[in-house]
């Protein structure tokens, strides 16, 4: 099944050379931004609702919030935007933001206190599947009048208890915390849907851009937004394409059709090093590559098979090899620039290591099936993995589907093994911990499919607690010490064997700057580029 796969991919990517051959594109303008990016994942542009990584670069560009990123230091942390400022209740429940002035949509109204209300109302009341980043906080569809308030031009958000103000205000610069223009969605409203419907191919935004158009699976345009409190963009349009396969991608970016190539393998990344006129740019991402054992497998549930699977990694040769430049080894569930990040990783391939740990468990020989979505990176990953726990005994046996089929397995808890990503949700330590290592419910009645710990019927062994305690911290630093805490157990007790963290790399055109991918933390920013 494996080697059929990779004919196919490779003919794939022979196809894909021919067609791009074929076609001819102009040459990008001075004031105009072509970027070639996959797409297809995009389902809608309401901020209320997309959830997708295209569909939050779209909105980076297009919507303002409370609190964000400033591109140029993102490690600053959150930021006033339409909050000019706020304020904590004395029982730390209550964030009271005070809206800037001057601020415009697109469409010439002014931002208002009321617009933020409306927008958070919105978000939780829309119920769509990002719902979760707000409501995870107790607001409801029934208590919005009671929760979400605004009163001349501040807006007071009253959470269910007290939690770190860092983690509701990372939680705001999420694509959810996009603020929309009251007047003209309400305008388009249809069945009582406040503008979804609408929303999903129109904007409604102060950001640096409002969208033009989007086609999907094809493209999408955006252009500079003429009522832009800040400085109006140098690129007047950005195009954004969609080009499935990076060797395409490659071509283009040779024959100067696009300003930037984004989905590029590491093959097609070390060809354009020395291309005339390109540059490669890198930025740590916040995606995570791990793989994880079901606890209800009588052998793998066993602490010292736990700990002996991470000793049959190859991480360095994985690293340095196919993965070469686009992951770096990584063995905690907090991506680095996180609050709370750690740098051990302690695990290297030892396979004598590994064979004495499962002598202790009782477990000589073993097979198990690991499950693998159809992608290339992943395919080859669990390929090393086969080698490697072969060595020890453990006959790895690979099942390749759709994301959706091994992603169904795995969420019903039927896969001995899983192999996958996982990204954040949002810029703050509880997005992975929160999955990862919390899971107050173990049964198959809790169904508790957005947890990770759950999927893999882990009951975290008091990491649970743990987890619930360092969400409600307030002091920052102590926060990040209880997180660091937290990964040190995990990395030694639990069935995830965490390996690598995304780096995005990207191939630019030499005219263009400062352009920010985002960083672990966010989404691109179009509106700084340059050229």
């Amino acid at each position: 099944m494996i080697n059929l796969y990779r004919v196919f991919y490779r003919c794939l990517l022979a196809a894909s050379l021919a067609f791009a051959s074929l076609t001819s594109f102009a040459d990008t303008p001075d004031d105009t931004l072509v970027v070639a990016l996959r797409i297809d994942d995009i389902t809608t542009i309401d901020p209320a609702e997309s959830f997708e990584f295209a569909g939050s670069d779209v909105s980076r560009n297009v919507y303002q919030k409370l609190v964000n990123f400033d591109p140029f230091d993102l490690d600053a942390g959150y930021q006033p935007e339409i909050a000019e400022s706020w304020s904590v209740s004395a029982d730390g429940r209550s964030i009271t933001f005070t809206i800037r002035d001057g601020l415009v949509f697109s469409s010439g109204n002014p931002v208002t206190a009321e617009d933020v209300e409306f927008s958070l109302r919105r978000a939780v009341a829309l119920e769509k599947t990002p719902s979760f980043i707000l409501t995870q906080f107790g607001f409801s569809a029934e208590n919005l009048d009671e929760t979400i308030m605004q009163s001349e031009n501040t807006v007071t958000i009253t959470t269910d208890k007290r939690y770190a103000t860092s983690f509701v205000l990372n939680c705001l610069t999420a694509t959810i915390g996009g603020i929309v223009d009251k007047k003209t969605v309400m305008a388009n409203e249809v069945n009582g849907d406040m503008g979804n419907a609408w929303l999903k191919t129109n904007s409604a935004g102060s950001g640096p851009y409002m969208l033009s158009s989007w086609k999907p699976n094809e493209s999408v345009a955006l252009t500079a937004n003429p009522n832009f409190s800040g400085q109006i963009p140098a690129m007047s349009r950005v195009i954004i394409r969609h080009v499935q396969e990076s060797a395409s991608q490659r071509l283009l970016m040779e024959r100067g059709d696009i300003d930037v190539a984004r989905n590029l393998n590491s093959d097609d990344i070390k060809g354009l090093r020395d291309a005339d006129g390109v540059r490669i740019i890198d930025e740590l991402r916040g995606r995570l590559m791990y793989f994880a054992l079901n606890q209800k497998h009588p052998e793998l549930s066993k602490l010292k098979v736990r700990q002996a699977v991470k000793y049959l990694v190859d991480y360095k040769a994985m690293e340095s090899s196919f993965l070469d430049g686009q992951y770096v080894i990584q063995q905690n569930f907090l991506p680095r620039t996180f609050l709370g990040a750690v740098d051990e990783n302690p695990f290297t391939l030892d396979i004598e290591k590994a064979k004495g740990l499962l002598a202790e468990a009782n477990v000589d020989q073993l097979e198990i099936e690991v499950g693998v979505r159809e992608a290339q990176e992943r395919i080859e990953i669990a390929q090393s993995l086969q080698n490697t726990f072969a060595q020890a005994g453990i006959t790895l046996n690979i099942t390749v589907g759709t994301g959706k089929q091994i992603l169904g397995r795995y969420r019903s808890r039927d896969l001995d093994v899983y192999l996958g990503a996982w990204g954040p949700d949002y810029p703050d330590p509880h997005t992975n911990a929160g999955t990862f290592a919390y899971n107050p419910e173990n049964s198959d009645a809790a169904n508790a499919t957005g947890l990770l710990a759950w999927r893999n019927s882990w009951d975290t062994g008091g990491l649970t607690e743990k987890t619930a305690a360092a969400v409600e911290e307030s002091d920052r630093d102590k926060r990040a010490e209880m997180y660091a805490e937290i990964q040190a157990n995990f990395r030694e007790t639990s069935p995830f064997t965490i390996m690598f963290q995304r780096i995005e790399q990207a191939a630019v055109q030499d005219n263009v700057d400062n352009l920010f991918l985002g960083g672990a933390t966010t989404a691109a920013t179009y509106w700084t580029v340059t050229k």
